[in-house]
């Protein structure tokens, strides 16, 4: 693939877990030589996920490539390249949000979950019981009323009794809204802070790099991916939803690819940017 001249690059925003990595944390070498490939011809390769900062940028390091931005925190830690930084990145922009009203109103309706409150340094303070490694990230034990008075860039609620469906059923209920739904080993409900996801971090990043709506291309496979979906459709950009994506996953995309442990995402980045 030749190098691209700066008016014909390519946005391209790339979720983590379930596109770029699959669920048993392999990372296939096709998927990582396409990424770079995309990325040495000149196209912005930025990651998209709803990883803290420490969970992505060890993900960034296995890929090999050095975008320009990071969108973390489902949108609300933007973080932009900085070599001399200490970790390459310095934090651009955070979107920080009270958690104690949304915490109060999902304990009311859900008294045996477990909580966790993410920070802008990304470190998780919990109450509750979480298997080890489920946040995959630092993380304190914390009384419930502690969260309360903390400042967040996310929330995160976990509700083993529940199947996923009859969670959603229950968050309905409660009346919440701007929430995103990430499905790993149970219902696990990610909160952001009012009108934060995917799509907003990556609109300050087009921005900043000044690539036009219709050369954008996202990628992803989870209900917080909806949002990043629809705005680059409705930009005139391609959105490709994964193949294990859930039907309403799917239904905000106008592409699709074989699953991650079929190296749907390398096979995406090779239609659409052909060697």
């Amino acid at each position: 693939m030749s190098p691209v001249p700066e008016d014909q690059r390519w946005l391209v925003a790339l979720d983590v877990d379930g596109t770029i990595m699959q669920e048993s944390g392999v990372i296939a070498d096709a998927v990582t030589e396409e990424i770079e490939r995309v990325a040495a011809a000149g196209h912005q390769v930025v990651i998209a996920t709803g990883r803290s900062e420490s969970t992505t940028l060890p993900v960034v390091q296995r890929l090999g490539i050095a975008p320009e931005f990071l969108v973390c925190a489902n949108g609300a830690v933007v973080l932009a390249r900085e070599p001399d930084a200490p970790v390459g990145y310095v934090r651009e922009h955070v979107e920080t949000f009270d958690p104690s009203e949304v915490l109060g109103t999902i304990r009311g309706a859900l008294e045996r979950a477990s909580f966790a409150v993410e920070d802008e340094e990304g470190l998780y303070r919990f109450s509750g019981s979480l298997p080890d490694g489920a946040l995959g990230a630092a993380s304190i034990r914390t009384p419930f009323e502690e969260l309360l008075r903390l400042e967040a860039t996310r929330v995160v609620v976990i509700s083993p009794e529940h199947e996923v469906e009859d969670f959603l059923e229950v968050v309905e209920q409660m009346g919440l809204r701007k929430v995103s739904y990430n499905v790993g080993w149970t219902a696990w409900l990610d909160i952001a802070p009012d009108g934060v996801n995917k799509a907003t971090g990556l609109t300050r990043v087009r921005d900043e790099l000044d690539i036009p709506a219709e050369r954008v291309l996202v990628a992803g496979d989870g209900r917080n991916d909806i949002e990043m979906f629809q705005w680059a459709v409705a930009g005139g950009g391609v959105a490709v939803a994964m193949g294990q994506a859930p039907e309403d996953v799917r239904a905000a995309a106008n592409a699709t690819t074989a699953s991650d442990t079929a190296d749907g995402l390398a096979r995406a980045l090779g239609r659409h940017f052909p060697a």
